[in-house]
């Protein structure tokens, strides 16, 4: 069975109903329309009862149309939040990568390497996004592993998780909560 969302900010059981109505009012409108038709249906229901039915699949439409629309906007709220976390995040470990290699004493090109050597990138990539040669790009990689204290790029990798995962590293920023 589909799980119906609720972190949308609408109580399950009145996104159920709506959708019930919905669903009547659909079945109804289909069988006024569809029942003569196809002769499915020879006597007509009563004016009363008729108007009635209308009503509530009406009042379903509505109900619907606007359950959408509030569902829409908090998960555009949501979407926002979100975003807006994960720009705070990254501006946090962006801090957390520059005070790294301030400590280590990195060069303004040995930080582009490194930035590039985290990011995943090959050494004949960054040469080429550098324009410098993979002789150089490689130089400054072993230069970097050297002030790091790390033997290559997984260990140079490691070290940010390990700062990502050890509170006391993390700007406050990146602390969950």
């Amino acid at each position: 069975m589909a799980r119906v969302p609720t972190g949308c900010g609408a109580p399950k059981t009145i996104m159920l109903a709506v959708v019930g109505l919905q669903i009547v009012g659909a079945v109804f409108f289909t069988y006024d329309s569809l029942g003569p038709l196809l002769g499915i249906r020879d006597t007509p229901i009563s004016w009363h009862l008729h108007e009635l039915i209308e009503i509530g699949a009406a009042a379903g439409l509505i109900s619907g149309a606007i359950l959408g629309l509030v569902i829409l906007l908090r998960s555009d709220a949501q979407r926002q939040a979100a975003e807006e976390k994960l720009a705070m995040l990254s501006s946090a470990f962006h801090e957390l990568l520059m005070a790294r290699f301030d400590d280590w004493g990195l060069t303004p090109a040995e930080m582009d390497v490194a930035f590039f050597v985290i990011k995943g990138f090959s050494t004949q990539e960054i040469a080429g996004y550098r324009q410098t040669s993979e002789g150089t790009v490689k130089a400054q990689t072993n230069a970097i592993y050297r002030k790091a204290g790390v033997t290559g790029r997984v260990q140079l990798v490691s070290l940010f998780l390990e700062d990502l995962m050890d509170e006391k590293a993390m700007p406050a920023a990146l602390i969950p909560g």
